[in-house]
């Protein structure tokens, strides 16, 4: 009896599909995240009579058959990459994208990452950095008598020095992927490119097939709670439905096993 081992892949998929809902649960208010979502494939099919088939010499056709599944597999767990609320937070170096782009970002071995968390901090330097000390790429440096500062929707970044004048410190600039969803995701809000994603698409904000930015906003995580609530239901009650059929086959089991 093959039910066992295919309630048991339904199982295994559902609890695939909870630790991915659970994910987004605990990410909910973390900045620029992107949900996911758990997608299944049917796994292979045993074919006792092939549709197709002709079952006398006058050529009549099976125009079914019989097939019998094997069960399920998850074939993605695919991220969700729209666009998330911007929550105002009136911090000089909190920028939000709107639409489309990734911030640059210069990890420590000299590899690009990408982020859609605009939480910018200066460092001892006055270098703008993430939260964890990683510089933007390209890098901006805030002088230390540097005040007012201003992040155009076009990435510019002035600042009013000493003297009252304005100096324009660079160029905040955005990648895009062809295939977004095909980052890689790293942790600490940080994607790399793969294949899949294509190769990145450097360009100022606000140009065509680019978003701009909004400074003193953060974009919150696009994860919807009562989505979420919903899709944990569902799959809480396919992992019981499964769990009912491997008792159903065991049942049978034993009364095939107790025929006298």
């Amino acid at each position: 009896m093959k039910a066992l081992h295919i309630a048991a892949t339904g199982m295994k998929a559902q609890e695939l599909n909870v630790e991915v809902i659970s994910n987004n649960v605990a990410n909910m208010r973390t900045t620029g995240y992107k949900r996911q979502r758990a997608d299944f494939q049917d796994l292979l099919y045993q074919n006792l009579r092939r549709m197709g088939a002709e079952t006398s010499t006058t050529g009549t056709i099976v125009p079914t058959g019989v097939q019998i599944g094997s069960g399920v597999k998850t074939a993605a767990t695919a991220r969700i990459m729209s666009q998330g609320t911007l929550e105002q937070t009136d911090k000089e170096l909190d920028i939000a994208i709107r639409k489309e782009g990734f911030f640059q970002i210069q990890l420590p071995d000299g590899t690009t990452a990408y982020t859609r968390d605009g939480s910018f901090e200066r460092d001892a330097n006055g270098t703008m950095v993430t939260v964890d000390g990683y510089a933007m790429d390209p890098g901006i440096t805030i002088p230390d008598d540097a005040r007012d500062i201003t992040i155009s929707a076009d990435g510019s970044v002035q600042v009013i020095d000493n003297n009252g004048n304005q100096v324009n410190l660079g160029q905040i600039q955005l990648a895009r992927f062809v295939n977004k969803s095909g980052l890689e995701s790293i942790g600490n809000n940080l994607y790399l490119e793969t294949e899949a994603s294509g190769a990145a698409q450097i360009n100022n904000p606000g140009t065509a097939g680019f978003g701009d930015l909004q400074q003193g906003y953060l974009e919150m995580a696009n994860v919807d709670a009562v989505t979420e609530i919903a899709d944990l239901i569902a799959a809480q009650r396919a992992y019981e439905m499964n769990s009912r059929i491997i008792q159903a086959a065991d049942e049978m089991y034993s009364t095939t096993t107790n025929i006298r």
